[in-house]
């Protein structure tokens, strides 16, 4: 179910994206009580007390942009399950999203959780706004066109992504936040 909007009609949460290895502290600060884990399932994540476990999505991917034998590509399964706790969060209060390093998986999760609870036309706001806020972002493309399609945004999440353009290297990435509302 989602959550009611401010009085303003604004979302007050905000999405926390960061690697495996700070989760617990961004967690612990950000307060947030939704967690999403985007990594393998042979990648051990010990969920933060403030996470309940039915706030705790797990999508079991790898970090890849098409069909590997031996590795799990982000599927049309993955993204709807990803949107449905987005919708469920509805952008209040916090979130924090992350994968290995903090740069491909997790940002493009957190860029289709954005798109998802905001209207459409603000892709390349989020887009540039994801940008502005980590330098190292490089969301996984394929998880970027599955969400376009499911969300039916007629390409313009690929494009806000493709305009941004690949990060800059970093083997992981600094802890970053995003608000929920960008409308």
């Amino acid at each position: 179910m989602a959550h009611a909007a401010r009085a303003d009609g604004r979302r007050g949460g905000s999405i926390y994206v960061c690697s495996l290895s700070a989760v617990p502290l961004t967690v612990s600060t950000s307060k947030a009580r939704r967690l999403v884990t985007c990594l393998q399932d042979d990648i051990v994540v010990d969920r933060p007390k403030l996470i309940a476990p039915d706030k705790h999505l797990r999508l079991p991917l790898h970090d890849i942009a098409s069909e590997v034998p031996g590795h799990v590509a982000p599927r049309e399964d993955h993204i709807a399950a990803l949107i449905a706790f987005a919708l469920d969060w509805g952008g209040e209060g916090g979130m924090v999203v992350h994968c290995w390093a903090g740069i491909s998986r997790s940002t493009a999760a957190a860029f289709t959780a954005l798109c998802a609870i905001n209207p459409v036309g603000c892709e390349a706001v989020i887009a540039a706004r994801l940008r502005q806020a980590s330098p190292t972002a490089h969301p996984n493309p394929l998880m970027i066109r599955l969400a376009d399609q499911s969300l039916g945004r007629g390409g313009r999440m690929v494009r806000a992504i493709e305009a941004i353009g690949p990060g800059s290297y970093a083997s992981e990435a600094v802890p970053f936040a995003l608000p929920a509302d960008h409308s």
